[in-house]
Parts: structure tokens; sequence; C-alpha cells
């Protein structure tokens, strides 16, 4: 059995009560899709500056032991182009204003369009466990391993 948190969600956009409230799609979801909360239709360009998109709610964990990350849905990045504009955004468990989903399209210049549609899914948001370990200052470490030193490429291909 694993302790389920306990964590407030406040709608800031009314339109989500009719759109759908953030939740789990199926069963074994591991993130909650969000809404594009905007008032028109939104072109995006390819290769054009990210945009930020209100998603309509605002989350208060309040826990330093989670943290929430907001992921591009992988149907819209592979099919139609559409990602994050940082390709991972953190969502740390004291923020507690408006999540706003940074929204850019990857796909090359002159290649088609995309557009969002107010209440779209675009995102999705994924809660885990964090680690806080306390840092102790060393001049050397106190074991070695097997990779040692060895950097980019070091464990062979």
């Amino acid at each position: 059995m694993t302790l389920t948190p306990r964590i407030e969600l406040k709608i800031l956009d009314p339109r989500l009560h009719g759109w759908g409230l953030p939740r789990y799609q199926t069963a074994m979801s591991a993130g909650i899709d969000l809404h594009a909360c905007i008032d028109a239709p939104l072109v995006l360009d390819p290769q054009a500056p990210a945009v930020l998109i209100p998603s309509g709610i605002a989350v208060l964990m309040n826990d330093p032991h989670l943290v929430a990350f907001l992921l591009a849905r992988s149907g819209l990045g592979h099919k139609k182009g559409l990602v994050l504009g940082q390709a991972v955004g953190t969502i740390d468990a004291d923020y507690a204003d408006q999540i706003y989903i940074s929204a850019w399209l990857r796909n090359p210049p002159g290649s088609e369009p995309f557009t969002i549609n107010p209440g779209d899914r675009i995102a999705q948001l994924v809660f885990l466990p964090i680690a806080r370990p306390e840092f102790l200052v060393v001049e050397a470490f106190s074991a070695q391993t097997e990779r040692g030193l060895g950097g980019f490429g070091s464990t062979g291909v």
C-alpha cells in the first residue's frame, strides 16, 4: 500500500467545470491532463517563440518531499510537434499560483502551423516524490565506483 498525498487544487477558470476538471484519464495514468484556458484559438507557427498558456488551475503541495513536473502530452508531441518551451516545467512544492504551460511547436520552418483551441488538453502534470539530501562537503569521496570519473560515452554504446 502506498501513501496517497493530499494536494490542494484551486480552479481558477470556471470553464474547467464544463471541459472537465483535472483528473487521471485512466486508472493507471501517471499524470493529469491540463487544458488550454484561452479565450480564442491560438495558432502556433513552427519554430516561433514559445507562448505561455494558462492552465486555469493552481495546486498547493506544501510538502518538501513532493514536486510536480509539467510534461508534453506524448501524442501531441510525437504526431503534431507540440512540446514545452523548456522541455520540462518544475512546479515546486511551495508554488501556489496559476500553472502556465510554455508551448512551442518544434516542427521545421515551413511546416503546417498548429492550432490550440480553448479547452484543448495540451500538457500533463505528474507528481513525484523528491529526495532532499543533506550535503557533506569533502576533499575526496569516501568510496570509488567502477565508472569513476568517466564521462559522456565512457560506458560504451
